[in-house]
């Protein structure tokens, strides 16, 4: 069915008129044209203010059971609503990442669901396995007592980074978090453009100074968790208001447009912490070369070459850059050491995929590029690991990742060797096609370094 062209420019008129909501309700896909639409379409837009109500709750319904909490807060790990175990579990995923003795958490009074609590900064999660204990003290600081670091780094809203912890007065630890036993401290406030809403404590029980990158990894956390803290406050709300009968359409709007300049600062800052969680892989490893970034580049190209949609190719990129996820949790002595590897530490280097995909499962939005990771040191010809798949039963994205991986690895310097010229990574990726690598995967990568 048309419209002349007359009813045409009336469309376009409404449609300029009011962009977003005309976005929202046609659903993007129903367009014929960029502004020609049709009869029924255009009854969408004309409909009764009743009719748009309900249009805009549906539309909210929607995005507020897409952003839960579930798939919101449960940033690195929870299987239940007590928010201790999620501060918890991002506590202790830190500690295990950062190679540091203990992480503490602490939250302003008004971002707790505490009661009779008069501390400013209250204890919402800790690293220390006897937690239940230790949050029965009611552990907190006042902002009154400027003295200390943790207040100061807080009101400032400064990363502070402290050692010979012992000498400095403003230091006050805190028997019941063992910090008798901290030598060196790094502190991370937790802040948005709306506000403070608490810090990131890391303690290390030796001197010892956290590389930058894996500061930038745990700004970037605290940034990422705020975001959600407020997305979580938002939806809410946003509940709160569907509930109401008397809520009008200008209220709903309103709310809809917070709603998703919220969901999109979401996802910049999840782009974000991906690149900080490898630079900081890379850091830990000693790569010198950005090698995760040089991967996740080239599975990028090789996604466009053979044609994948955009998703898939989003997702074989992330998986690209965090495919050595694993090594960030093992310590930094294996990676510096002289002298010939024990089996110990050749056991640990092996296991480092299996470490990476736990924790990749713990960070929610990630849990899709799991399968990449897993599977991608399987072999063509089936003699690989975790599973000893072949051919085209290892996914696509493993074998991309693979290929990109090897050849990353052969033209970069390694400690035991020079790099490879390109032509001699691709002599020796062909050499191995049909046995290590998917003959299809090496052929893209031959025809795009050979054009490049």
């Amino acid at each position: 069915m048309s419209t002349n062209i007359g009813d045409s420019m009336d469309n376009k008129r409404k449609l300029e008129a009011d962009p977003i909501e005309a976005i929202f309700e046609l659903n993007m896909g129903d367009f014929l044209t960029e502004y020609l639409i049709s009869d029924d379409l255009l009854k969408k837009i004309n409909t009764s203010n009743h009719d748009k109500t309900e249009g805009l709750k549906k539309q909210l319904k929607e995005l507020i059971n897409v952003y839960s909490i579930d798939n919101t807060l449960n940033l690195l790990g929870f299987n239940n609503n007590d928010d201790f175990v999620i501060y918890n579990s991002i506590a202790k995923t830190t500690v295990n990442m950062l190679d540091i003795d203990a992480c503490h958490i602490f939250l302003t009074n008004e971002n707790t669901n505490l009661i009779d609590i008069d501390n400013d900064l209250v204890l919402v999660g800790t690293s220390l396995d006897n937690s239940s204990e230790i949050f029965k003290q009611n552990i907190g600081l006042k902002f009154e007592n400027i003295d200390n670091i943790i207040v100061k780094s807080f009101l400032m809203n400064d990363i502070i980074s402290l050692k010979n912890l012992e000498a400095n007065p403003e230091w006050q630890p805190i028997q019941a978090l063992n910090e008798d036993k901290t030598k060196s401290i790094v502190i991370v406030p937790m802040s948005s453009n709306s506000g403070k809403v608490g810090i990131i404590l890391l303690e290390s029980y030796k001197e010892k100074s956290l590389m930058k990158e894996f500061t930038d990894l745990v700004e970037v956390t605290a940034k990422l968790f705020v975001t959600s803290m407020n997305l979580q406050k938002l939806v809410e709300e946003t509940g709160n208001l569907l509930n109401d009968e008397e809520t009008s359409p200008m209220e709903l709007r309103h709310i809809r447009t917070e709603l998703t300049a919220i969901i999109g600062d979401l996802s910049d800052e999840q782009q974000i912490f991906v690149e900080a969680l490898a630079k900081s892989v890379d850091a830990k490893s000693h790569y010198q070369t950005h090698h995760s970034l040089k991967v996740a580049e080239l599975t990028a190209k090789i996604c466009d070459y053979l044609q994948l949609n955009e998703k898939t190719k989003e997702l074989i990129y992330y998986a690209g850059m965090l495919q050595n996820i694993g090594k960030i949790t093992l310590p930094e002595e294996l990676f510096t050491k002289k002298q010939k590897l024990s089996k110990e530490d050749w056991d640990k280097l092996q296991n480092h995929p299996n470490v990476g995909v736990s924790l990749l499962m713990k960070i929610n939005f990630l849990s899709e590029v799991v399968p990449y990771v897993h599977y991608h040191k399987e072999r063509w010809d089936g003699k690989g690991e975790p599973e000893g798949l072949s051919g085209n039963s290892i996914p696509l994205g493993s074998r991309i990742i693979a290929v990109s991986d090897a050849y990353t690895a052969l033209t970069s310097d390694r400690p035991y060797r020079k790099a490879l010229s390109k032509q001699e990574a691709i002599e020796t990726l062909k050499k191995e096609a049909g046995i290590k690598w998917d003959p299809v995967i090496v052929d893209a990568l031959v025809h795009l370094e050979l054009n490049n």
